[in-house]
């Protein structure tokens, strides 16, 4: 099987009198640098223990979604915004942070990020109102930008041809957050509420927050002029330890232009596109009210008006010919920027556009079923199963266990096969699943063993397409192009609730509870049908994006430097 990867980090032209000497020196440079260094171990435990925090923290907030539309006195469609305005926070934080963090410095811009993500954490504790709870929410979603910093560390930590291996560690990282959650958060959410859930993670995070900032120590990247021209020190410090011995004198790297890096090159900070991440956010925040406001309202659980259809009708045309208009300007911006949020030359790359595109309906399905199983498992028979909080987390825990073996272990198999034929073979098992979960929901045994297939196929998908776009991302651009992928699969997964939302809005049914004359709403069984049909033909439709990008075998490598 032909590896994705590169053997070298970068190859040097140099006068060739003495050839066994460049040939030793190229060995020793390419075995240096496969090693993991005891420090790249180091950031890598901290990084994951972060992913476990911040995936506990989501986890256990999953189950407890029927009684916070219960307490909050909210309908689905409306419920689905506590877990859309936290990804969409996340969505517009993401390429922000991934921006600065290429600016002013990793750590930094992660220490900050720590502290609003613990001040969100903290509101949410004591949240009594749905929109203070919205708050919070969103101060945790912008907690969300630590991931592509996490993965741009790993890039910069790890050898080239094991980058997979660190990606597949956090990935397992997530799935240990999601067991701890299910379980732990099950059992507090059943006998002291969702707030108490909350409580258990803010010493957590404040722990966290201390750790990164005394053991954490990153070499970060330098810059002159804008991003189209920038070093890694990393692979600087081999280039300049060749230098001594070839007494070479100049340095060109093979970017859009050539420029000269010196000792004394300084970082010059560019503007933060401002203008480009207010049109993003207001182009999401249009398209996912037109979602909210497209179904009737009628028979909403907990619906304090009863405005007439035609009335959400406008709303709804009104907030998608909006959600249009806003990202044409975006396009516009982001064309003309002198620092863009977005490098729109990079989305367009024949193997980053299509692997990008995976990513957005990985996060789409998977949080559109996240939001669904809770509600199936909990509403009352005929429509559900009629569960407890704990017999609802145990649904979905299988898909967590099976992603904490196998998220590691992917990333091992990509480091060692390459990522085409993984990330294929992980698209196909995901649509697999989901089309287990489609035709076979009628016991909660059947819709675990579908989650634990497609958690299988995610691991590889995911891995292996993050990899993929690494190994096409030119070193220069390697922040803002990760930050562009975690926008991406965000915007995805805040998008998958309100799709779930709406369906289960439209389609209702009234039962009594308990027997008396009180009637309640629920989802009808065709509402299911339809979530995890639709789940389905997505993850299908991934299937040839994967193949689109995997057809373009050469990748970017480290600039060249030439004599």
């Amino acid at each position: 099987m032909e590896n994705d990867t590169s053997k070298d980090q970068f190859s040097v032209v140099t006068d060739s009198k003495d050839p066994h000497s460049h040939t030793q020196d190229s060995s020793r440079l390419s075995k240096d640098s496969d090693r993991i260094s005891i420090n790249a171990w180091k950031v890598l435990a901290i990084l994951s223990l972060i992913a476990t925090m911040v995936t506990y923290a989501e986890t256990m907030l999953i189950p407890a979604i029927p009684d916070l539309i219960r307490d909050f006195h909210v309908s689905y469609n409306t419920s689905s915004w506590l877990m859309t305005m936290y990804l969409l926070a996340g969505a517009v934080m993401t390429p922000i942070a991934g921006k600065l963090s290429d600016i002013h410095g990793r750590k930094k811009i992660l220490l900050i990020i720590m502290i609003i993500y613990a001040v969100g954490v903290t509101i949410a504790a004591s949240s009594s109102t749905f929109y203070l709870m919205l708050i919070a929410r969103g101060l945790q979603g912008a907690g969300m930008g630590m991931f592509p910093i996490a993965y741009t560390i790993i890039r910069s930590q790890f050898p080239r041809n094991k980058i997979s291996i660190g990606q597949g560690i956090i990935t397992s990282m997530y799935a240990s957050g999601s067991v701890i959650g299910l379980v732990v958060g099950g059992s507090i959410i059943q006998y002291h509420g969702w707030h108490a859930t909350f409580l258990t993670v803010i010493p957590i995070s404040i722990a966290l927050l201390i750790i990164i900032w005394k053991f954490v120590n990153i070499k970060d990247h330098r810059y002159e002029g804008t991003n189209n021209y920038s070093r890694d020190i990393a692979n600087n410090d081999l280039i300049k330890d060749h230098n001594k011995r070839e007494h070479v004198h100049k340095q060109k790297y093979n970017t859009e232009s050539h420029v000269v890096f010196n000792k004394e090159d300084k970082l010059k900070k560019v503007p933060l596109d401002i203008r480009g991440a207010l049109t993003l956010a207001s182009s999401i925040v249009s398209i996912l009210l037109a979602f909210t406001f497209i179904q009737p309202q009628g028979s909403s659980i907990g619906s304090a008006t009863s405005f007439p259809n035609n009335y959400f009708g406008i709303l709804t045309i009104f907030f998608f010919l909006l959600g249009i208009a806003s990202f044409s300007a975006f396009i516009f911006i982001e064309r003309r920027a002198t620092s863009p949020l977005l490098d729109l030359k990079l989305m367009t790359n024949r193997t980053i556009l299509p692997g990008n595109m995976v990513m957005l309906i990985i996060g789409m399905t998977m949080f559109l079923v996240m939001q669904t199983i809770p509600i199936l498992a909990r509403s009352p028979p005929p429509l559900g199963f009629g569960d407890s909080v704990i017999d609802a987390t145990k649904i979905q825990i299988p898909f967590s266990i099976i992603l904490l073996i196998f998220g590691p272990t992917s990333g091992f198999i990509i480091s060692k096969m390459g990522s085409r034929t993984p990330m294929i073979a992980g698209t196909i098992i995901t649509a697999l699943g989901f089309f287990i979960i489609y035709a076979f929901h009628s016991t909660q045994l059947l819709i675990s063993l579908g989650l634990a297939v497609v958690s299988g196929g995610l691991s590889f998908a995911a891995v292996g397409v993050m990899n993929i776009i690494i190994l096409a991302t030119p070193t220069q651009s390697m922040g803002i192009s990760t930050g562009m992928t975690s926008l991406i699969r965000i915007i995805g997964s805040a998008i998958g609730p309100a799709v779930a939302g709406m369906i289960m809005q439209s389609q209702q049914e009234l039962l009594k509870m308990n027997g008396s004359l009180v009637l309640q709403s629920y989802p009808t069984g065709h509402t299911y049908n339809l979530i995890f049909l639709t789940a389905t033909i997505l993850s299908i439709s991934s299937i040839g994006f994967a193949i689109m990008a995997g057809k373009n075998r050469r990748y970017n490598t480290a600039p060249k430097m030439v004599q």
